[in-house]
């Protein structure tokens, strides 16, 4: 698999339609996506953004301790998050996801984060998707796709609230997790926001 599908660039008609949809500033919205990806959802090769999560690997291995044990000796999961720095650059996360599919494909897609929002592969039920790979296949075509895929995971998740409030401390622990303090993205997202506004 290569990753590579249409990727077409969001045109901002599209972009204001789904902020419309969602009720929220879009100036808010534009800060969520510069701060996960710097506002654009495909690398230089063409492939959705992405960022393999090694300790998600780890957990989703758990019930094949065989292939957990390989894809630790490999160097592509662990128990907890941070214990090794990411890769620097697409092509060398790519690397890791490749290696990780050559695992299990199912949990190595489930273990990546994609596109503009970068969703988590294993919320794919929670944003519309039967299986992880309709989803990744829908990330390379468009980053509309990618926007449509954020909106229903902020939606899905509660956060709707927060970023019509722009409640930057609250959609941050909702969106990036409970270390969000750790890398200050609220910080972020209100700067970023305050630049757009």
């Amino acid at each position: 698999m290569n990753f590579k599908g249409a990727a077409h660039k969001l045109e901002s008609a599209d972009f204001m339609t789904v902020a419309d949809e969602l009720d929220v500033d879009s100036a808010a919205l534009r800060a969520v996506l510069t701060v996960e990806t710097g506002g654009s959802g495909f690398d230089a090769a063409g492939r959705p953004k992405a960022l393999f999560e090694r300790h998600y690997f780890y957990k989703f291995l758990a019930d094949q301790p065989d292939k957990q044990a390989q894809a630790v000796n490999a160097g592509l999961a662990y128990p907890k998050w941070g214990e090794k720095p990411y890769p620097h650059g697409s092509d060398a996360v790519y690397a890791e996801i490749a290696a990780a599919c050559d695992i299990d494909l199912d949990c190595a897609l489930r273990s990546v984060s994609w596109g503009l929002g970068q969703i988590m592969g294993n919320n794919h039920k929670m944003v519309g998707y039967d299986n992880v790979q309709d989803m990744v296949n829908d990330a390379m075509e468009s980053e509309l796709n990618q926007l449509r895929q954020m909106a229903a995971f902020i939606k899905a998740a509660g956060l709707l609230d927060e970023l019509q409030n722009k409640n930057w401390a609250g959609f941050a622990k909702g969106y990036n997790g409970p270390q969000y303090e750790k890398n200050q993205y609220d910080v972020k997202l209100a700067d970023a926001y305050a630049k757009f506004a």
